[in-house]
């Protein structure tokens, strides 16, 4: 093989290499700017309306907002709670949701998209509601 076809391929590769990286770039961009607004206009009021209903019925909850997350965590237990998150190393990023549940001297923990595939955008409070619900099964039968 001739060196000049080498390099001229690795020349594409290269190219082409950058060029998924700006991509890359610029959908983590686009997706943290949609995930603030997701978290500011749609996840943080319904876990609020839900951590207010679930106190009603006596489960005793309470939402934080830490950095660029949500968390809607158990009065019981300091590993106890549901939180969102924006996975960037997804394709596309995507909003996840970390569960986690102490069982005993157990912590368990799982991570599931809120609504797979979707971007934080096209998230709708149905979709929280819908996830958080399910999440807080475990807290519910007890």
């Amino acid at each position: 093989m001739e060196i000049s076809q080498v390099r001229k391929r690795l020349t594409q590769a290269i190219t082409a290499a950058r060029e998924r990286a700006r991509r890359r770039r610029e959908q983590t961009a686009e997706a943290e700017t949609a995930y603030t607004a997701f978290l500011q206009q749609v996840a943080t009021p319904v876990t609020k309306q839900l951590a207010n209903a679930l106190k009603a019925e006596g489960y005793l909850f309470t939402v934080f907002t830490p950095g660029d997350g949500l968390r809607l965590a158990s009065d019981r237990g300091r590993d106890d709670y549901v939180e969102f998150a924006l996975d960037t190393a997804a394709e596309p990023p995507q909003v996840i949701g970390r569960i986690s549940l102490t069982r005993g001297s157990r912590t368990l923990t799982d991570e599931r998209p809120i609504r797979p595939g979707a971007a934080p955008s096209a998230i709708a409070e149905e979709d929280v509601l819908s996830f958080l619900l399910d999440a807080l099964g475990p807290w519910l039968d007890r």
